[in-house]
């Protein structure tokens, strides 16, 4: 499969959003984030997504000059209106002020509301580790695909969380999950791809088994570990949905098919300043040695190495950085359209 080089990538979605009217500094940065998400392998939620961004914003359902402003704070949170912007560019600003407030406080949780589809949950937790703080990041899905558990009418999202941690000499430690076993998007990218999913990620009505994804319409996605997963995603929506002024439940526009109506989707992030609590330096050695514990550990037949959340997506990300990001060639040809639609060269161009 042909690669094109990440900054390629980063260049060619900054282009677009600044032809349908974004301005340039902020599709730069939207580019920046979308690109870093195809690196890591986040394939479903990098360049793969924008289409659908154009789409929204041609028919009016984001707003290319956001008012992006404080609707509520105190010293240790905040909650930010994104004024129905993209929400790369709301979250980035959301994790910036939750550093900004942990210097002080020494833990800081900005939430937002009035926001639109933002990417891979974990770009925004990994904002904080460069200042020497833990990050967390919450978000109300752009559509819902999960039932109450034991129910069948789609009152729940993917509702994603992700958690990194710094450590010392070893890479951070990032849990980066939906708490469905699929994100829709994984399910999206099969459908362009032809390919069929595995058994596990969505259901029909009937309780059996859906494979294909064109055919995702018919069923919904189910949570990780059965109710536990559905209860977790009932308290994120609560937290970064609910807790914002944000929608949730039956209020959840379905960013897929509906690309006019404003979103409401809600985020939070949560900045943890480590030297409130112990030296940075301590800690990070301590997590660089339950690191080395983990993978020490004796392996169960059929396993070749003990992974830690987030190690393959650094993986990918030194891989990429250096050879490209893998493109179908579905995809590919669904970029060049755009890029010929909205009058800027085509991608590698």
């Amino acid at each position: 499969m042909p690669s094109v080089p990440v900054d390629q990538l980063q260049g060619f979605i900054a282009r677009v959003l600044a032809a349908v009217g974004m301005p340039a500094a902020d599709a730069d940065v939207v580019g920046a984030i979308m690109a870093e998400a195809d690196a890591r392998g986040a394939d479903a939620h990098g360049i793969f997504r924008l289409p659908a961004y154009v789409r929204r914003i041609r028919a009016g359902g984001m707003n290319m000059h956001p008012d992006i402003r404080i609707a509520r704070e105190r010293p240790g949170s905040a909650v930010l209106d994104g004024d129905n912007g993209i929400g790369h560019l709301i979250m980035k600003k959301a994790a910036d002020l939750a550093v900004q407030k942990a210097r002080t406080t020494g833990v800081a949780w900005v939430g937002a509301r009035m926001s639109n589809h933002a990417g891979p949950a974990g770009i925004y937790a990994r904002m904080p580790l460069a200042h020497g703080m833990i990050g967390i990041y919450m978000a109300v899905g752009s559509a819902n695909h999960m039932p109450p558990w034991g129910g069948t009418d789609m009152l729940l999202s993917t509702n994603p969380i992700a958690i990194a941690v710094p450590g010392r000499t070893r890479p951070p430690i990032v849990l980066d999950m939906a708490t469905t076993n699929a994100a829709y998007g994984k399910v999206k990218a099969k459908a362009q791809r032809g390919e069929m999913m595995p058994e596990g990620w969505m259901v029909g009505r009937d309780g059996k088994p859906l494979l294909d994804p064109k055919r995702s319409n018919e069923g919904f996605l189910l949570p990780i570990g059965g109710a536990k997963g559905y209860g977790l995603a009932m308290m994120f929506g609560l937290l970064a949905g609910t807790l914002n002024g944000a929608a949730f439940g039956k209020d959840v526009v379905d960013f897929n098919q509906d690309y006019a109506s404003t979103t409401n989707t809600g985020h939070t992030v949560v900045a943890i300043d480590v030297e409130a609590f112990m030296p940075l330096q301590e800690f990070e050695e301590q997590v660089d040695d339950i690191w080395a514990q983990m993978k020490s550990s004796a392996l169960l037949p059929g396993w070749d190495e003990i992974r830690l959340p987030g190690e393959q997506s650094t993986r990918t990300y030194e891989e990429r950085a250096a050879k490209g990001v893998p493109m179908h060639p579905e995809l590919r040809t669904t970029l060049d359209n755009l890029a010929q639609s909205v009058g800027v060269p085509a991608l590698g161009a």
